[in-house]
C-alpha cells in the first residue's frame, strides 16, 4: 500500500472540499468496508487538535459514521485507525455479528487499533497513540465486571494490551 498516493488522493478531495469522498476512500483502500454502513456524515469539530467520530443508528440496524469536517487535517494513520474503530463498530451492531455491551464493542474496538487482526492493512500509530489506545481497552476491559464473564473471554487479550503498553 502506497501512503504517499493516497495521502496524494486525499488532498485533492480536501482541495475541493470533499470530505465525505474522501472518507469513503480511505474505507475502500484500506479494506474497512461493511454491508451494515449506510455512509458518513458530519458532526460538529471538537477543537483543532482533537476528533471524535461516532458510529450511529439501532442495535441490529445500518449504521451511519459521523465524522468532522476537519479530519483529514489530523495524521493519515491516526485517521485510518480512527475510521477503522468506527467501521468495526458498524461491523459490531450488523445483525448477523450482535455484540450487545458496549464495553465489549469498545474493547474490541481499541484491541483492533493496537493489532489490527480483522483489517490488516490498517497503518500502525505512534507509540504515544498506542499507550492511550491501550489504556482505553483496559478501561472499558475494567468496566466489564471484576471477575466476569467478559473478562474471562478477554484475558487473553487484556495480557496483550497489557505487554504492548509495557514495552514502551
Amino acid at each position: 500500500m502506497n501512503l504517499e498516493n493516497i495521502t496524494d488522493h486525499l488532498k485533492a478531495y480536501k482541495q475541493h472540499d470533499q470530505i465525505i469522498d474522501a472518507a469513503n476512500f480511505v474505507i475502500s483502500s484500506f479494506g474497512l468496508e461493511h454491508e451494515n454502513f449506510a455512509g458518513f456524515g458530519f458532526r460538529t469539530e471538537l477543537e483543532p487538535n482533537k476528533m471524535l467520530l461516532t458510529a450511529e443508528g439501532e442495535i441490529g440496524g445500518m449504521q451511519m459514521v459521523m465524522i468532522p469536517r476537519n479530519l483529514f487535517d489530523f495524521d493519515l494513520n491516526l485517521v485510518v485507525n480512527m475510521l477503522a474503530h468506527e467501521m468495526l463498530h458498524v461491523r459490531q451492531k450488523a445483525p448477523e455479528n450482535l455484540v450487545e455491551d458496549k464495553n465489549e464493542r469498545e474493547f474490541q474496538a481499541y484491541y483492533e487499533m493496537l493489532f489490527h487482526k480483522i483489517f490488516p492493512q490498517v497503518p500502525e500509530v505512534s507509540d504515544f497513540h498506542k499507550k492511550f489506545f491501550g489504556e482505553k481497552a483496559l478501561e472499558y476491559y475494567k468496566r466489564m465486571g471484576e471477575g466476569s464473564e467478559l473478562q474471562t473471554k478477554y484475558a487473553e487479550q487484556k495480557l496483550e494490551v497489557e505487554n504492548l503498553i509495557n514495552s514502551f
